[in-house]
């Protein structure tokens, strides 16, 4: 499609679902400002050259089209690590050679089931709609989205060698699978990565120990040493691709939406499985002031803080409103957002 992208694909490509509405206002408001023909004050100049600038934004961001001089393609799962890897490729002076794919997805929540196929990845967009209140681990337009992805993996030069970035958390391996699996039938020359384990041995020290659940946790500076340490000749062998594929195919099959790390492996584990986790925690921090209501924020902050799997709050919150919903917990307040209500276990009269 020709042409500068319309308001409101910038704003997809550029705010949350909480800054949306402002910044469409705003950016239509400054379209019509430049749209008329009569001189332009300085502040009004810079504002049409800022708007003018988000919109380039916007074209750079959805275009991923590789120069024919690409050596690496790196998959990475998860917008954070996405971002702290693309820093370090910049830094390194890397990033005219090596690109970046990001699976934005939370793989440790929500159906994966068929995910392949369009057919599995709306079903996982329906989930999120029906389960999750800040809808931002998923795309607005779930079409549009997996046909990206599948245009990136297609214009992946055949000279470059792919990157596969995953650690020991269920997120990212079932990720790293799912990348696997797009990169069924291609030529290109495939490798494994654990930013996590990378680092770790890096950084620990007799007086110091680092443990990285995930590798959004990474700085930038330190994912520097784990590129600078890849080895040309470290990519996996056609068994080894299969066996992928096929564990790939295994999680596909399954219907469930919690996965978690266990035995250095991915395990489906029932949809209450923290629920009792989430009622002990309440029950520690339960305060004494407020006749026992805890904010769900801080509820929700602590299991994650004090949880060994990565599952993000996501998943947490739905559980607690899944609390709600059972008479089990009671709440004060607008479960709008977890910031809006708090929580206490339901009174028996």
């Amino acid at each position: 499609m020709g042409g500068r992208p319309g308001i409101a694909r910038v704003i997809d490509r550029l705010g949350n679902q909480g800054t949306k509405i402002y910044l469409a206002f705003a950016l239509e408001q400054i379209r019509k400002l430049k749209e008329r023909e009569v001189p332009q004050d300085k502040e009004v100049s810079e504002l049409i050259e800022l708007y003018d600038e988000l919109i380039e934004s916007a074209e750079k961001k959805a275009a991923w089209d590789p120069a024919p001089t690409c050596t690496h393609v790196h998959f990475v799962v998860g917008d954070s690590f996405a971002g702290s890897i693309k820093v370090a490729l910049s830094q390194l002076n890397w990033s005219g050679t090596h690109k970046v794919i990001t699976l934005s997805e939370n793989y440790a929540i929500g159906p994966v089931r068929s995910l392949d196929l369009y057919e599995g990845w709306k079903a996982r967009w329906d989930w999120f709609q029906d389960h999750i209140t800040e809808t931002c681990e998923v795309c607005d337009h779930p079409e549009q989205e997996y046909n990206q992805l599948l245009d990136k993996v297609n214009k992946i030069p055949e000279q470059a060698k792919v990157i596969v970035w995953a650690s020991r958390n269920a997120c990212e391996h079932t990720g790293m699978l799912h990348a696997i699996r797009l990169l069924s039938g291609r030529s290109n020359s495939v490798a494994l990565y654990d930013a996590c384990a990378i680092c770790e041995e890096l950084d620990n020290r007799p007086d110091a120990t680092y443990n990285y659940k995930h590798s959004g946790e990474i700085p930038s500076d330190k994912l520097q040493a784990a590129l600078v340490l890849m080895k040309n000749n470290n990519c996996l062998k056609d068994a080894n691709r299969t066996r992928l594929e096929r564990e790939w195919q295994t999680i596909s099959k399954q219907s469930g939406t919690l996965r978690i790390w266990r035995d250095e492996a991915v395990a489906e584990v029932p949809d209450d499985y923290y629920d009792m986790y989430l009622l002990d925690m309440l029950d520690k921090l339960r305060p004494v002031s407020d006749h026992g209501y805890l904010k769900a924020v801080r509820l929700i902050g602590e299991a994650m803080g004090c949880c060994e799997q990565f599952i993000g709050d996501a998943y947490f919150e739905y559980r607690v409103r899944q609390l709600i919903y059972n008479g089990i917990l009671e709440i004060k307040g607008v479960p709008s957002s977890m910031r809006r209500y708090s929580v206490r276990r339901k009174k028996i009269t």
